[in-house]
């Protein structure tokens, strides 16, 4: 690994990194399947990441035909590494025993550990043989959309593939290692001006955001729309507050802090609610939902832009879902892509029915609406969300930070690179992009804003 990582450092040629002899291992961050039900009787809340996350040394698998082996030199901290952790729902053994199923090459994700990580940044080392497009020495994204080709389903739009899957969440050889196998078609083009790590913590969220908002199959955000955002500040709502405001709508940001609050009215944001300080209490018992908090809300829309929101972007579940119906203007949009809060939801139909409403559904993110949204991060005109960095030997620390919301907008892991700051290959770009728009999100951590 010592002579791949410098040979990237140096600038070697594609020739010469395609060269370089391949570990038959490597350090990774993973699960083990012995230790599934460990959390047995545990509460969510105290199930610890850092005593279920291992990293050490494990084989790598051949190469198929469609895929390329990636140098990783950045990755970042998911939801979905936290629940694989945590092994909520359920242990993710069972997507990883399903793929094995499929065929030759997907018994090779069939272990008794799972590899994990749905981000990475880095740079290719080597290609299967029906690989085109891509070559060693590419320096690379990765998003998780994990999808073939074989079946109709994935044709119109591969997130309906009857076998979509998300990468190092339901397939092992994620992307919290040194070395991950990726398919072709998850690979994008790294952002030259951004570093290792601001590239690797974009693909998940930012794709995610893109495709409820802009793309042609959830929310088709048009200029002008009022969108209320839960969360405006976390992994995924910090996107979508700055597609809004690029797409010329009116994004109504929700957080729950002051600190939280500069940060928003730092990105344009000017709409925001404080939900601690304002005291919401959706939930009156753990049956009963108070519409006179719902109400509440509404009026404090209404306060701020004038009107009843055109969209929701909604994600925490359970504990919001009864708000986001009663808020939405009639003839509105609840776009919905998680349940983090709980995904037995409870809402007042009337409110939806009767005001011609619709909620939809949205995961992930097709390739081309990924290629798009990472278009727009090499662009400058979405910048990376990433507040702090840890250390590969550090995931525990990071996912515990994660599970427990303490961290602001996405939280990067280094993987082969030795430090923060490295990867950037177009520096003028990046100084007509603004060094403080690019790096806010980690200003404000540390107490800059």
């Amino acid at each position: 690994m010592q002579e791949i990582l410098e040979a990237i450092q140096t600038g070697a040629s594609g020739d010469d990194i395609a060269n370089l002899t391949l570990p038959e291992s490597t350090r990774a961050a993973h699960v083990l399947r012995s230790e599934a039900g460990m959390w047995e009787g545990v509460d969510s809340w105290d199930k610890d990441p850092r005593q279920s996350l291992h990293v050490g040394e494990l084989p790598l698998p051949e190469l198929a035909p469609d895929e390329a082996v990636v140098a990783v030199m950045a990755s970042s901290i998911n939801f979905n590494t936290v629940w694989t952790s945590i092994f909520e729902p359920l242990p993710t053994f069972g997507f990883l025993d399903r793929l094995g199923k499929e065929s030759v090459w997907g018994a090779r994700h069939a272990q008794d550990f799972h590899i994990v990580g749905s981000d990475a940044s880095g740079v290719v080392v080597r290609v299967g043989s029906a690989v085109r497009n891509w070559k060693p020495g590419d320096r690379v994204t990765v998003h998780c959309n994990y999808v073939d080709d074989q079946d109709p389903s994935a044709h119109n739009d591969s997130m309906l593939a009857a076998n979509q899957r998300i990468w190092g969440f339901e397939t092992n050889y994620g992307g919290l290692a040194d070395l991950s196998i990726v398919k072709a078609n998850q690979l994008m083009p790294k952002p030259a001006h951004l570093s290792w790590e601001e590239s690797a913590v974009n693909a998940l969220c930012a794709s995610t955001s893109y495709r409820m908002l802009v793309g042609d199959h959830a929310g088709r955000m048009k200029q002008g729309d009022n969108v209320f955002i839960w969360g405006a500040t976390g992994g995924i709502g910090a996107y979508a507050t700055q597609l809004v405001i690029n797409g010329g709508g009116t994004p109504i940001g929700v957080v729950s802090s002051e600190s939280r609050v500069k940060l928003l009215n730092a990105m344009g944001c000017d709409a925001v609610i404080d939900r601690r300080a304002e005291g919401y209490q959706f939930w009156s018992d753990e049956h009963t939902q108070d519409e006179s908090e719902w109400r509440r809300l509404g009026k404090k829309v209404r306060s701020l832009v004038g009107e009843d929101p055109d969209i929701v972007f909604e994600h925490p579940g359970r504990s919001t879902m009864g708000a986001s119906v009663f808020i939405t203007k009639r003839g509105g949009k609840i776009v919905t892509c998680a349940a983090t809060s709980g995904y037995m939801l409870e809402y007042d139909n009337r409110h939806l029915w009767m005001k011609l409403k619709s909620i939809i559904s949205s995961h992930f993110a097709n390739y081309q609406e990924a290629w798009e949204m990472n278009r727009l991060i090499d662009k400058g005109a979405i910048q990376p969300v990433m507040s702090e960095v840890y250390a590969l030997d550090q995931v525990g620390d990071a996912a515990l930070k994660v599970h427990h919301n303490e961290g602001e907008g996405k939280i990067g892991v280094l993987c082969l690179a030795p430090e923060a700051g490295q990867g950037i290959t177009d520096a003028a770009k990046r100084e007509a992009i603004g060094e403080d728009r690019i790096t806010l999100y980690q200003r404000h951590a540390r107490g800059e804003l």
